[in-house]
């Protein structure tokens, strides 16, 4: 059985994960519409994707401890930007959110002496080592790329080649 501070704590996480979909959403259409940035479009597509599944995955492990999962109403996201360089700057910053709303979690549960909770967080926390690394090496191939055209259609072109290398049990994880 969740406490009440865990579930509640479970419940604003399954809030961000969702925000993350929808924010990977926006960045994938406004990507979509930009001319040439098809690996882009996919890669935020396939972000979105991940984080409703990690929310899913939170609703059923509330759900299954016995606890009430909430279907969080999400704010309108920013649905254009400047540059791809500021989305993937937006992307990088909103990682780091997630990462730090998930230490605070696994702080709380080791608080609350929940151990099964604490070990069903530990996938989340890996997961965000990943998705860090992976935020700052595509922002940092971008810093590499700056302005050129040619650079910009290479990094959209490996964009999923990199995602790969990230992966753990990769040369480069």
């Amino acid at each position: 059985m969740l406490t009440q501070a865990i579930q509640h704590a479970l419940n604003k996480q399954i809030a961000m994960e969702a925000s993350s979909s929808q924010a990977y959403l926006a960045m994938a259409s406004w990507a979509e519409v930009q001319p040439g940035l098809d690996g882009v479009t996919n890669f935020f597509y396939q972000q979105s994707d991940e984080e409703r599944v990690h929310m899913l995955k939170l609703i059923r492990y509330v759900n299954e401890r016995g606890g009430f999962a909430l279907v969080p109403a999400l704010p309108q996201p920013v649905v254009t930007f400047q540059s791809l360089k500021r989305v993937f700057e937006d992307f990088l910053k909103h990682e780091m959110g997630v990462s730090e709303s998930i230490n605070e979690l696994v702080g709380l549960t080791l608080q609350e002496r929940d151990f099964a909770t604490h070990n069903f967080l530990q996938w989340y926390v890996s997961e965000q080592l990943e998705e860090e690394a992976l935020a700052r090496m595509l922002n940092d191939k971008l810093e590499l790329v700056g302005d050129d055209k040619g650079g910009i259609y290479l990094f959209d072109k490996d964009i999923m080649l990199f995602r790969s290398q990230s992966a753990p049990g990769s040369k480069n994880a």
